[in-house]
């Protein structure tokens, strides 16, 4: 146990009255983003609503435990740094393309997140001498790309649903899609998100997204259209049980498409590893680098063994670190003991399970807009003027990835492995930045093994 008279900021121990306002902040931060993935994977997938509930429950769970094992740390895995861990959306066009498969379905999903996961274990030494392959115009243009696929996924959920339904004979139009008054209510917590995040300031304008999810669902209450069926019937207390879809499927191309995407995911986890230890005035070492990213594996596992999905460091947990300067490790554990309360009351599960798709569709126009601007973000580091090739990296790399998401049935005539590695846009736009970087940059080259702040942007070089 650290020592409470300690001048380590990431070791300092608060009063059990602040561990618990401090941790409760940490979880208040992330819960919106936390909750709102198993709500669009399981609506997407057309889940019914008490498996949604338990991937909500699973979810906030699993966040808690796999926090805990970051922050804390077990023998060789974890990185003991106030690291926040939550489920990631960078995951979720592969999720929902693997679950959309009818041969697949959820247990296709779960045996992708948990070979992901000992992908990712098995990654985590070696990873520094890989992301050399993976420079900015990489991973932005990643970025940017998965953003973009999620997108329809959010418009979608704005409109009230899928605009096909299943029918007494086959695919039908949705009566209900585009409903005046579902992109009403979308509209509106679109708009509120925006307003409160121009008009909160510091902490408060972290939990804009769980404000604006709030109106929109109190509007659709108001207007009695939402069905709370299963709330006073649900346990008060819920017992984790494994595997609750089925054993999982291994499929290769599954696996593969959520292994790529893993390896951007550990580019993240490094860049917020440094930004927090380069906070604490500590240098990240490979080896703590390891174990800070076998916890993304272990997550994995633990998240497919426990019925949800794919783990990673938060990023605005990160910056409310910044904005509060308190970067006790043991303020961030004790809000993972928070998510496992959570996660443990399925009344909370059900409650959020209620929200109509149209409600969390204007957050995720928001959310999914985000992860689009962060690609940008990168990408704004990026030489362009000098070196004019890399234009050619983003523009090839983001249209070969468009083409599965504005053409669904443009590859149905190739052979079944080809046409299932070409329509994951993710994937597809991975390996193109991927290849092309090396073919008109040529192969990174080698650098002695250190971790630091470049730029003030993550670089990992690697023997």
């Amino acid at each position: 146990m650290p020592n409470p008279a300690t001048t380590d900021p990431v070791e300092k121990i608060y009063p059990l009255a602040s561990l618990l306002a401090l941790g409760l902040q940490h979880v208040l931060v992330m819960y919106a983003g936390a909750v709102a993935v198993p709500l669009i994977v399981g609506s997407a997938l057309h889940l019914p609503k008490e498996q949604i509930a338990m991937l909500v429950s699973a979810d906030l769970f699993c966040c808690g435990l796999v926090t805990i094992i970051q922050a804390v740390g077990i023998w060789n895995v974890g990185i003991r740094l106030p690291i926040m861990m939550g489920i990631s959306f960078t995951a979720v066009p592969s999720i929902i393309a693997t679950g959309s498969n009818p041969e697949l379905g959820m247990p296709g999903v779960i045996g992708a997140v948990i070979a992901s996961g000992v992908f990712t274990m098995l990654a985590a030494p070696f990873f520094g001498r890989w992301v050399r392959f993976f420079p900015p115009v990489v991973t932005g243009t990643v970025m940017l790309v998965i953003g973009l696929s999620l997108m329809r996924v959010g418009v979608n959920w704005a409109a009230g649903g899928q605009p096909m339904i299943k029918g007494p004979d086959g695919m039908i139009p949705n009566p209900a899609y585009g409903a005046p008054f579902a992109l009403a209510v979308a509209a509106i917590v679109l708009l509120s998100i925006l307003l409160l995040t121009r008009v909160l300031k510091g902490f408060q304008s972290n939990l804009a997204v769980l404000m604006g999810i709030g109106i929109g669902f109190a509007i659709a209450i108001a207007a009695g259209k939402v069905d709370f069926h299963g709330v006073a019937d649900a346990d008060w207390v819920r017992i984790m049980h494994p595997l609750a879809f089925g054993w999982p499927v291994f499929e290769f191309w599954s696996i593969l498409s959520l292994c790529a995407v893993m390896t951007v995911m550990m580019i993240e986890s490094t860049g917020q590893f440094l930004a927090v230890g380069d906070m604490a005035g500590r240098k990240i070492s490979q080896a703590d680098l390891a174990r800070g990213l076998r916890t993304d594996g272990i997550g994995n596992i633990i998240g497919g063994l426990l019925n949800t999905f794919t783990y990673t460091t938060f990023a605005q947990n990160v910056g409310l670190l910044q904005i509060t300067g308190v970067l006790s490790r043991w303020v961030v554990a004790t809000g993972g003991g928070i998510l496992i309360l959570l996660g443990s009351l399925p009344k909370v599960a059900f409650v959020s399970a209620s929200i109509p798709s149209y409600v969390v569709g204007g957050a995720a126009i928001v959310m999914f807009g985000m992860v689009s601007a962060t690609g940008v973000k990168i990408l704004s580091s990026v030489d362009f003027a000098v070196n004019r090739r890399n234009l050619y990296i983003v523009a090839v790399s983001v249209g070969l990835a468009m083409v599965p998401i504005v053409a669904d049935n443009i590859f149905d005539q190739l052979p079944a492995a080809a046409g299932k590695f070409l329509h994951s846009g993710v994937l597809v736009g991975t390996f193109a930045a991927a290849l092309l970087n090396v073919l008109f940059n040529g192969v990174p080259a080698k650098e002695p093994v250190d971790c630091e702040l470049k730029d003030g942007a993550p670089a990992v070089d690697a023997a």
